[in-house]
């Protein structure tokens, strides 16, 4: 068994629509160490994300965090997402306020 510390999603500005951010390799099991949102606006911005199992749907029963609201200016480590693992084909989806949040995740691969 080998584990690699993982950038999963690099710095970037988060879409409004849904849209899968990373998904776990082949061979491969996933588990969030970091996952930070950072409202880069004067306003409150919204962010869902989701951890949805290979061949499944972003939806209700995969929905981590739901419309989590981060304040003008501020971030957030979002710790309900440390320690959640993925399978191999299991992926992260985020969705939320357009142009307002920047988010970053790190974590574990083992294979």
């Amino acid at each position: 068994m080998t584990i690699t510390n993982k950038v999963f999603i690099e710095s970037k500005e988060m879409e409004a629509a849904l849209t899968t951010q990373y998904t776990t390799p082949a061979t491969t099991k996933s588990i969030v160490d970091k996952f930070t949102a950072t409202n880069v606006t004067a306003s409150p911005a919204t962010i869902t994300i989701y951890f949805t199992p290979t061949g499944g749907t972003p939806g209700l029963d995969t929905k981590i965090i739901d419309a989590k609201v981060i304040e003008a200016n501020s971030e957030d480590q979002l710790s309900a997402t440390v320690g959640q693992g993925l399978e191999a084909g299991g992926f992260i989806s985020t969705e939320g306020t357009a142009s307002a949040i920047t988010i970053r995740c790190t974590g574990r691969e083992i294979t």
